[in-house]
């Protein structure tokens, strides 16, 4: 795992913490331990999950700078991509946000192991939003499987005004992205940029699509999920 990290950072232009090797190494060995009983991930073995959850999510620090900030990861599952940005940049505060209890606290135990502070790992639907969390972050980040216009309802009332929004897409995300528009205009944002990156190792290639806040969001949204699903944005 040392070489397809060390090579793939490399690619990408990322340059790990001191240690943020060895520490996705042990979160990697935890991940399968847990996975064999709790149905974390479909992505297994160390290769795959070394370029196709590790180097995947990293690949974001080359999307924008995230030091110092305070960012949110909406339906982060199994951590990805807030818990590898925080082991590989762990100059961040980060709330690791999911629905299902079982994974957050699969988290939290993550966090003990590796000894990671500035880390908060909350069990809560993301329409759910609390006023102490609202216009709070700098940066929202999701890789959840769900329409960008949906993404954008229920991650964009999270940031500040002039906050960042980082959605994890395919490559042929630009029909998505131009579905979405109307919801980002509604919610205060606009598009601020579509960043292409190959997994180092595969021909597989990825898009960061970069949103950002540029007026408050109607405290009216996020809407209930029941109204989300039936009328998106």
């Amino acid at each position: 795992m040392d070489k397809i990290l060390n090579e793939g950072f490399a690619s990408l232009g990322v340059a790990p913490d001191t240690g943020a090797i060895e520490r996705l190494k042990s979160y990697y060995e935890y991940l399968e331990e847990r996975n064999r009983v709790m149905n974390l991930t479909a992505i297994s073995g160390e290769e795959d999950v070394a370029r196709l959850h590790f180097l995947d999510c990293a690949a974001l620090l080359s999307v924008c700078d995230f030091a110092g900030k305070k960012v949110i990861d909406v339906g982060t599952g199994a951590g990805f991509p807030g818990m590898v940005l925080k082991i590989v940049q762990p100059d961040m505060d980060i709330t690791l946000l999911d629905s299902l209890n079982k994974r957050v606290d699969f988290l939290a135990e993550v966090c003990d192991k590796l000894a990671l502070d500035g880390v908060q790992c909350v069990h809560a639907r993301a329409e759910e939003i609390t006023e102490e969390r609202r216009a709070a972050y700098d940066i929202a980040v999701s890789r959840a499987v769900a329409r960008l216009g949906t993404l954008c309802e229920l991650c964009l009332p999270y940031l500040r005004v002039g906050g960042l929004f980082i959605a994890m897409k395919g490559p042929d995300c630009g029909s998505e992205v131009e579905e979405a528009g109307s919801a980002m205009h509604l919610l205060g944002a606009q598009l601020k940029d579509i960043v292409h990156y190959t997994i180092q190792g595969t021909d597989i290639t990825h898009a960061a699509v970069v949103i950002e806040k540029i007026k408050p969001t109607h405290p009216k949204y996020p809407r209930k999920w029941a109204q989300i699903k039936k009328q998106p944005l």
